[in-house]
């Protein structure tokens, strides 16, 4: 006997809208982990060196409080590889720099952009992933500014920060997720906020393409696609 079977259905391919992510203050999630930090950007200008330098592992939420720190103050925002031709034109504004360990480090730039800040008694915010020890740095004068620099540490995630920015990562995509979930991923994924995003994004395609909420059995099909280093959910 022939037993008729109906075609799968297709899946729908999601569309990359370009979510993006809300960094205004009341967007932040404060924990233990990123409190001192916070609480370094909220008392600006009352800083206590000119230079300050928010140091924290990838994902951690740098970019999210400079870009807090940039609003209030107005400061402009200079790439760390190309300081020395901006030095002259910033004259009392406050500048930030993001990511200054990645990529080459305009060393003479940024050497000359501290001398110039402190003249002018303004403010400079460095982010990083590491310590100005790390960066290899060989101007020994820069190297003399940056140990006087005020630094920061952005601690890994403890569960309340890595719970809030998962569910801020999903209400950026207008996406509403149950606390169970929420609190399941916590759990499982690696304590990282880098992997925090990858695993939301992932989990948002998944659900758009299939036409499904984002329930405990989809996030532990895709925790365990990821820890079976498939990287893509394929149900």
């Amino acid at each position: 006997m022939n037993v008729s079977r109906e075609p799968p259905k297709p899946r729908q391919l999601p569309l990359d809208l370009g979510h993006l992510p809300g960094l205004s203050r009341d967007d932040l999630v404060v924990s233990s982990a990123n409190l001192q930090a916070v609480g370094m950007i909220d008392r600006w200008p009352d800083w206590p060196a000119p230079v300050v330098l928010l140091a924290g592992p990838a994902g951690s939420g740098k970019s999210h409080l400079a870009a807090i720190w940039r609003e209030h103050s107005d400061a402009m925002q200079l790439d760390a590889s190309d300081i020395v031709a901006h030095v002259g034109a910033i004259g009392a504004s406050p500048v930030l720099i993001d990511d200054a360990d990645q990529g080459r480090l305009d060393q003479e730039g940024l050497f000359h952009l501290i001398n110039a800040i402190r003249g002018a008694h303004s403010h400079l915010l460095i982010t990083a992933r590491s310590f100005p020890s790390a960066w290899g740095v060989s101007l020994p004068d820069l190297a003399s500014r940056l140990k006087a620099a005020a630094t920061v540490e952005i601690e890994e995630p403890d569960d309340l920060l890595l719970a809030g920015v998962i569910t801020k990562l999903f209400a950026d995509r207008q996406v509403d997720v149950e606390p169970h979930v929420v609190q399941f991923l916590v759990r499982r994924i690696e304590r990282s906020l880098s992997t925090a995003i990858r695993v939301v994004e992932k989990l948002d395609r998944a659900a758009l393409e299939h036409k499904s909420r984002i329930t405990r059995a989809l996030a532990a099909e895709m925790i365990g696609a990821l820890d079976s280093g498939q990287g893509e959910l394929d149900v």
